[in-house]
């Protein structure tokens, strides 16, 4: 067979989020903001002598880590896109990156914790009015960073590509599926800003009545929420990275639905996540009456976030 008669079978394994280069963009502009906002609190922290807004600046530095973490996952995932190294694409490398941030998480979580029990036990004096401006300022800045980082955009494009012999055919949905990456950028600034909301209701209970010990309850019950966060990111992207059936089974509902139709009937199949709102399958059909790839194809185009299809088919003798 030549060149021409098998190009159209050829395809990419390019399985990106829908948004990926606006994702990375929006990233970089809120290390750029958090980056700022660093410098800004910890010059004036040393021009005031104020402990508090040093402490927020450098608080401010392991959130820009964070999104570096993110940033370069998208760049790396984009910029090896099409290496054939990657058998699967790069899709994946998102949510690597989210499992490690989501580990970060965790860990800022503990530490946040840890840091409240001990104030708990022995408190300490605390600037009320300078600590409540600082919050503020940080409340403000993880608002901002967690409107560029929302998630709200859904764009959906399909285009597929037939093959014989094993019967594989390919095809793209640019679709929603969950960005890990996306959302674990997001959920360091959401975690940021339920600190500063808890630290600023806490403090003001300080100041009014005197409640010293509000400021380290309200630590304990942040870090006990961020856990829950990171938690959540953890399971959902580990699963995506040790190729966990996707959850609800929906996709595999849809599958069988379309194929399972007279004699034939799936023997074997797998599904799993290749990349945001891209997902996998392999299915072993076994029938009487084998259709032809081009109807097999038909039943499977139309199930969305489905982009990477092979079928394996095999006949079966006839009744008697």
């Amino acid at each position: 067979m030549g060149q021409q008669a098998t190009a159209m079978f050829e395809h990419d394994h390019v399985f990106l989020g829908a948004n990926q280069k606006r994702n990375e963009r929006r990233v970089w502009f809120v290390i750029a903001l958090t980056t700022t906002m660093m410098v800004v609190e910890i010059t004036a922290g040393h021009w005031f002598g104020s402990m508090a807004l040093i402490a927020d600046g450098w608080h401010m530095s392991t959130h820009a880590a964070a999104m570096l973490i993110a940033v370069l996952a998208y760049r790396y995932a984009r910029k090896n896109a099409n290496n054939r190294a990657f058998t699967f694409g790069t899709g994946k490398v998102g949510d690597l990156a989210g499992f490690a941030s989501a580990v970060i998480l965790a860990l800022i979580a503990l530490l946040i914790g840890w840091e409240s029990f001990q104030r708990l036990v022995e408190p300490v004096p605390i600037s009320f009015n300078q600590a409540i401006m600082v919050a503020v300022i940080g409340l403000i800045v993880n608002l901002l960073s967690a409107w560029l980082l929302r998630d709200d955009h859904h764009h959906h494009h399909h285009h597929g590509h037939g093959h014989h012999h094993h019967e594989h055919h390919h095809e793209h949905h640019h679709g929603h599926g969950q960005d890990n990456n996306l959302r674990a950028a997001y959920l360091h600034v959401l975690a940021d800003a339920l600190t500063s909301v808890l630290a600023i209701v806490a403090l003001l209970l300080g100041r009014a009545y005197g409640w010293f010990w509000a400021d380290p309850v309200m630590g304990i019950v942040g870090a006990i929420v961020i856990s829950r966060w990171s938690w959540g990111l953890i399971k959902d992207s580990g699963g995506v990275l040790l190729d966990r059936v996707p959850e609800g089974g929906h996709i595999e509902t849809k599958v069988r639905k379309a194929v399972e139709n007279g004699s034939d009937r799936i023997t074997d199949l797998h599904i799993w996540q290749i990349g945001p709102g891209h997902y996998s399958v392999i299915a072993s059909i076994a029938s009487e009456t084998p259709k032809t790839v081009a109807e097999y194809k038909a039943m499977l185009d139309h199930i969305d976030h489905v982009s990477h299809t092979t079928v394996e088919v095999h006949q079966v003798g006839q009744a008697a």
